[in-house]
């Protein structure tokens, strides 16, 4: 059983391969950093397979595809990604870009080249990691927020085509609230609320895709927060998540 895993070498990501080792699968491990990955392989029961990539690079993504296509991969897990923070007036278009080619283009690219093989051999299970942003608009974090609800709308609609043509393989939507990792660094922000452990929320994301849940969500009150935010207009929501915004600046 093999499994691949982007953005492995850290938060979420790290903590999903350490659990999917525990379960006995194979991993191939991807990232920038190979320091961090070479250490994560360190405390693996079973010998990862090793493979430093810039996924912003549209031609790494084809690349990483024609090095692992062959491994008969059981699962993929699209984790790599990152945020920004600010006006969207004023923000890096460069960074902006760089996100939107992360977090869309590279995730949709793995998406769909796994998938066709996995759907031909009838088996296998893709998580794609989004966030709770995904829910709503994100004044202050515009582009970041627009990114993860096409995962989450990506997924969705991939969910139910395989259903409609009855494959035996799934697709589910990771979509936490904050989490302790390294996204406040690299976004310029802090969390206003305490965040969940990135190992918790990786355990239930592993055990909740092979119970074929579609959209994930840790924690009860995120839960409660995605249900009661259906009773709100989108201005509301909107003007909410605003305030929220505006205690992460660190």
């Amino acid at each position: 059983m093999k499994a691949l895993v982007t953005g492995a070498s850290s938060g979420i990501g790290l903590e999903i391969a350490k659990y999917l080792d525990e379960l006995g699968y194979h991993l191939i491990l991807v990232a920038r950093d190979k320091d961090k990955l070479e250490e994560l392989a360190t405390t693996l029961k079973h010998k990862p397979k090793i493979i430093v990539m810039d996924l912003l690079v549209e031609s790494n993504v084809k690349s990483l595809y024609v090095l692992t296509k062959n491994e008969e991969i059981d699962i993929l897990v699209n984790n790599a990604g990152f945020g920004d923070f600010g006006k969207f007036t004023e923000t890096d278009i460069s960074k902006e870009l760089e996100m939107i080619d992360l977090n869309i283009k590279a995730l949709h690219m793995l998406t769909k080249m796994f998938l066709k093989e996995m759907v031909k051999k009838d088996d296998g299970y893709i998580l794609n990691v989004a966030s709770s942003a995904a829910f709503q608009p994100g004044p202050l974090m515009a582009t970041y927020y627009s990114t993860k609800a096409y995962v989450l709308h990506l997924t969705e609609a991939i969910w139910y085509e395989l259903k409609k043509q009855k494959s035996k393989v799934h697709i589910s939507c990771l979509c936490p609230g904050p989490v302790d990792t390294n996204f406040n660094r690299v976004a310029g922000v802090r969390f206003s609320v305490k965040p969940l452990s990135s190992e918790k929320v990786a355990r239930y994301a592993v055990d909740k895709m092979f119970k074929k849940k579609l959209v994930i969500i840790p924690g009860f009150k995120m839960k409660c927060a995605k249900f009661f935010g259906r009773f709100l207009s989108d201005k509301k929501l909107m003007s909410i998540t605003y305030k929220i915004q505006k205690k992460k600046k660190g």
